[in-house]
């Protein structure tokens, strides 16, 4: 049979904990079920599936298990983790003597940087500015205990509730009105979260399959709107990250919760979740996907189901990662990585939607759009063990690095490189 030789996924370097990097690796290749639709289709598409691409049966099931399985939990995994990794570092720098705010702040200040940069230069979905904005308030909660640190996540997954409750609400009350400016509203919300007028997609479908000069423009004229969205979902980041915080604190992510305990976290998160969702999905089907069920279904009533599913789906990796096998180590590199593997990948997916590469922005369904995915997230644990079996660092983590600490950082490995065979009826 053939034969692959690949890099053996190295244990954990000294001070990092393999479990983090093994969820954060999931994390980073799952959010790219949801980015794909903001790569590949018009905007409103990303929220409403009818808006573009829902062309047959397979569309809808494409839908409808993102929906369930992917959608705002990969994000909110990500910032619980996002929380966990703020403790640590800040953490270690007391450990070490240094000041614990000059070291993170100058880690937000230059993953702001590389937001902003990212969002400009490439994709507009970026979210690494958010979270450097997000992140910088929640450094004030460090040296809270877990209980006030699930109090405060709780109050801000409160508030983010409220505000995702009143958009369906305003909808109901701009029906019920009369006048230019209920009919405006109603307009708005179409274009928003229904089927917008044709001029719109039409005008989108240009834009993107245009050349780099008009999206390196529309780009930087977006900027002012991606970060004052930190205003409106910028709780819920929050509410994750002091949940991640509390997590990292309560011993649930460094490995000392026992399986038992852990099984109850994913049986009932993830139960409680796919129960929520599933209630969900069913009834925006029984309406059509049409624009009420849009807004009160995936975006109000969802926001409770996703909160407890987020540690439901931690606590499932981490029970499946405990034996920290072949499969494990090649995840947590990639998550030792996700900084750069969430940066290739909008390298990769604008290369093939964006007019500057190959041009397909709006040619492909929804269902068809997750063949490049599957290819992104099989490369993801392949190249990212490849690569730090000969670099301490992935090559977006090295800059960061380098740029927070004010010093270029040794980036290669002086260690031999190591190396497996991986034969085809290899089952590990």
């Amino acid at each position: 049979m053939p034969s692959l030789t690949l890099p053996s996924p190295e244990p954990a370097p000294p001070g990092r904990i393999a479990t983090i990097d093994t969820v954060r690796g999931v994390a980073v290749m799952g959010i790219l079920f949801l980015n794909i639709l903001s790569f590949a289709l018009p905007e409103a598409a990303y929220v409403s599936p009818r808006a573009y691409g829902l062309d047959g049966p397979a569309d809808r099931f494409a839908y409808y298990t993102v929906l369930i399985l992917f959608d705002g939990k990969m994000r909110g995994l990500f910032s619980f983790l996002f929380g966990a990794s703020l403790l640590l570092v800040v953490d270690r720098a007391e450990v070490g003597g240094r000041d614990p705010a000059a070291v993170h702040y100058a880690r937000m200040f230059w993953l702001f940087v590389l937001g902003l940069a990212h969002a400009a230069l490439l994709w507009r979905g970026d979210i690494l500015a958010h979270y450097a904005l997000v992140g910088s308030v929640a450094f004030a909660f460090r040296h809270l205990s877990v209980g006030r640190l699930l109090t405060f996540g709780i109050a801000c997954a409160a508030i983010d509730a409220l505000l995702m409750g009143s958009i369906p609400l305003s909808y109901l009350a701009m029906q019920a009105g009369d006048g230019a400016d209920a009919a405006r509203g109603l307009r708005d919300f179409q274009n928003a979260f229904g089927i917008p007028a044709p001029a719109i997609i039409a005008r989108e479908l240009a834009l993107f399959r245009s050349g780099y000069g008009a999206i390196l423009a529309d780009n930087i004229a977006q900027i002012p709107d991606i970060l004052s969205d930190t205003l409106i979902i910028g709780f819920e980041t929050l509410a994750y990250m002091l949940f991640g915080m509390a997590a990292l604190r309560s011993g649930m992510l460094d490995g000392r919760w026992p399986r038992r305990r852990l099984w109850r976290w994913a049986v009932g998160g993830m139960g409680l979740g796919l129960i929520g969702y599933g209630a969900i999905a069913l009834w925006i089907s029984t309406r059509n996907l049409d624009l009420f069920a849009i807004v009160a279904g995936p975006i109000a009533l969802a926001t409770p189901f996703r909160a407890i599913m987020i540690p439901g789906w931690a606590a499932t990796i981490l029970l499946l990662a405990a034996k920290n096998g072949p499969i494990a180590r090649h995840f947590a590199a990639a998550g030792r990585m996700a900084l750069s593997n969430y940066l290739a990948t909008s390298i990769v997916m604008c290369c093939i939607f964006y007019g500057w590469g190959f041009g397909q922005f709006g040619h492909w369904s929804r269902a068809s759009l997750y063949l490049p995915v599957v290819a992104m997230c099989a490369a993801m644990p392949l190249w990212s063990p490849w690569w730090l079996a000969r670099y301490r660092y992935g090559p977006f983590e090295w800059l960061w690095r380098s740029l927070a600490r004010r010093q270029w950082q040794p980036m290669r490995n002086t260690s031999p490189v190591r190396t497996r065979r991986i034969d085809a009826n290899d089952t590990q």
